[in-house]
């Protein structure tokens, strides 16, 4: 059997940037180049390779970060330019095969089956995309190659910085059996320690018992999860033109989190919901449930949710909803400190329905009033109209998304 034979059926691609933010910055500044960059000052919002290489992580407080790599340079956030970076890089992915699955703004899932007599094998079909991001774009990329999605995930992981990596059908599980657990996805670090009170350190481990013992360990659901995920049953295939089940916003705030007053804390509420909202009504979507995730002093996380009793994407619902949720979560921010708080809208009608109510109680349309205030900061920008309360408060930075 020749080597094309052999790899026909790994042709799923997973290309990820490598330190998305801090490669452009060193690609658009000579001077950075080769040099430890970390992206954004509070809150580490990326760190080159260099960086990393003396313990600098993302979302890491920037005192911190400081500490560990004192020479490295500080630089701001350019989100425009991250966002031209990233448009510039998909429509790289999309010249590759039209069967490309955005997962974030800086990687996505390609099917590139059937793309054999035009483009040759996968591994040349990845090898021509890294070529082509790095003259294009002028970026590194990381692409992994398998027969599932999981495992290309997990391969472009291994490959990194700016490698390539096949990983063949007749070699997966011998690929993947000796990686730590933490490499099946779900596994963080409660789920990580709860394996290892039991002996499982690696995905050899997990492949060594039975759905119902996995399950008697982590739950029924994520023992149904890691069971497949060690065994690599993945059935997804890369799908296209599927829009976000949910329309979210977050801000790191860092160690300055457990300062932060309670009016502080309300003016980063209605900031993000803010944000949320327009985005909402820009696509024309409404939503139900509000979730609130917040991550504490020892990187712990924790998550709850609202679901209202209609679908809207009225600012000043979500945002009531928004609030008590965090007002319920106060006893833990006190004892426990904040480090980072976001939110999202899911149970999304992507039509944008909404349930008509008539207004017994004479409430304002409060609808109109936000559509209203859309125009006008459509046409005049975002920082025309500010609500009072956010007036001189930092409003943090408004990461790229991917188009709607």
């Amino acid at each position: 059997m020749s080597d094309v034979q052999a790899h026909a059926g790994a042709a799923i691609l997973h290309a990820d940037l490598d330190s998305f933010y801090a490669s452009v910055e060193q690609r658009d500044d000579p001077a950075l180049r080769r040099r430890p960059v970390i992206v954004g000052a509070g809150v580490v919002l990326a760190a080159s390779y260099e960086a990393k290489a003396f313990g600098v992580r993302t979302a890491m407080g920037g005192h911190q970060a400081r500490s560990l790599c004192p020479q490295a340079i500080v630089v701001p956030p350019r989100m425009s330019a991250y966002s031209e970076a990233s448009r510039e890089v998909f429509k790289v992915f999309h010249d590759t095969t039209p069967l490309v699955e955005p997962l974030s703004v800086d990687e996505a899932f390609l099917d590139v089956s059937g793309l054999g007599r035009v483009s040759g094998t996968p591994v040349q079909i990845g090898a021509a995309l890294r070529e082509a991001v790095r003259e294009r774009v002028g970026l590194p990329i990381t692409v992994g190659i398998a027969r599932t999605k999981f495992l290309a995930k997990v391969a472009s992981r291994e490959a990194k910085p700016d490698g390539l990596l096949l990983v063949p059908p007749d070699r997966e599980l011998a690929f993947l059996h000796p990686l730590p657990v933490q490499h099946l996805w779900g596994v963080g670090a409660k789920t990580a320690e709860k394996l290892r009170e039991h002996g499982v350190e690696t995905v050899a481990d997990v492949a060594a018992l039975t759905e119902s013992a996995l399950g008697a360990m982590v739950g029924a659901a994520m023992g149904r999860q890691l069971f497949a995920l060690s065994h690599n049953i993945d059935r997804r295939r890369v799908t296209t033109g599927v829009r976000r089940r949910s329309v979210g916003a977050q801000r790191a705030v860092g160690r300055r989190g457990n300062t932060m007053s309670d009016n502080d804390i309300d003016a980063m509420i209605i900031n993000l919901i803010d944000r949320i909202t327009r985005r909402m009504r820009s696509s024309g979507r409404t939503g139900r449930t509000v979730v609130l995730r917040l991550r504490f002093d020892d990187y712990s996380r924790v998550t709850r949710s609202h679901t209202m009793r209609r679908t809207t994407a009225s600012t000043e619902e979500i945002l009531t909803a928004a609030r008590g949720l965090v007002a319920a979560a106060g006893p833990m921010i006190a004892e426990r400190g904040l480090t980072l708080m976001g939110f999202s809208v899911s149970n999304v009608d992507t039509a944008g329905t909404e349930q008509l109510e008539l207004p017994f109680d004479g409430e304002p349309d409060t609808v109109a009033v936000d559509c209203a205030v859309d125009l006008v900061r459509q046409r005049f920008g975002n920082a025309c109209l500010t609500r009072g309360v956010l007036v001189g408060k930092d409003p943090g930075w408004e990461m790229p998304m991917l188009p709607e």
